[in-house]
């Protein structure tokens, strides 16, 4: 029987409280710690999918919609959007949460693509994915175009 996992199983969520040592010299939070959290968090979510180690293979569309100052609370949720044969495109938002009301505030999406890879380091099968619902199907349809774009990028040398 071939191995599947729903996203729900290896969805990722995390939070993270900003402090003086995570902030770039304009006083928001540094672009590049921010960048290791959502890997982290990317790394997480595949090794759950996968239950194997994965490496990261690209990051796309990596957006930064809003900053994030000292003392607020970060929160990153990471889920598996899609499965090739030995890779994934994982999904990674990151909010800010209000501590008084507990409203969040995107701030930024990045798109991993992660690959599992066996004890020999050599790439290595990934289970499939159950999707649930609307949201996950269009989530799915919409990492395939990623997917191609990411092909068509390699192609012309980027």
């Amino acid at each position: 029987m071939v191995e599947q996992r729903s996203v729900e199983e290896s969805k990722v969520e995390t939070v993270r409280l900003i402090r003086p040592n995570h902030l770039n010299a304009a006083g928001r939070l540094f672009g590049g710690m921010l960048m290791q959290w959502l890997d982290e968090i990317a790394g997480l979510v595949a090794m759950r999918h996968t239950r194997t180690n994965v490496i990261t293979a690209s990051v796309d569309n990596l957006r930064f919609i809003h900053g994030a100052y000292n003392g607020e609370m970060i929160v990153i949720i990471g889920k598996v959007t899609y499965v090739g044969n030995t890779s994934m495109e994982v999904r990674v938002d990151t909010y800010v949460e209000n501590e008084k009301d507990g409203l969040r505030r995107p701030i930024n999406r990045a798109y991993f693509t992660m690959v599992a890879i066996d004890e020999n380091d050599k790439p290595t099968r990934v289970p499939r994915l159950v999707l649930s619902g609307e949201e996950e199907k269009a989530e799915w349809d919409a990492a395939e175009k990623r997917r191609e774009m990411r092909k068509k990028r390699k192609q012309e040398g980027f």
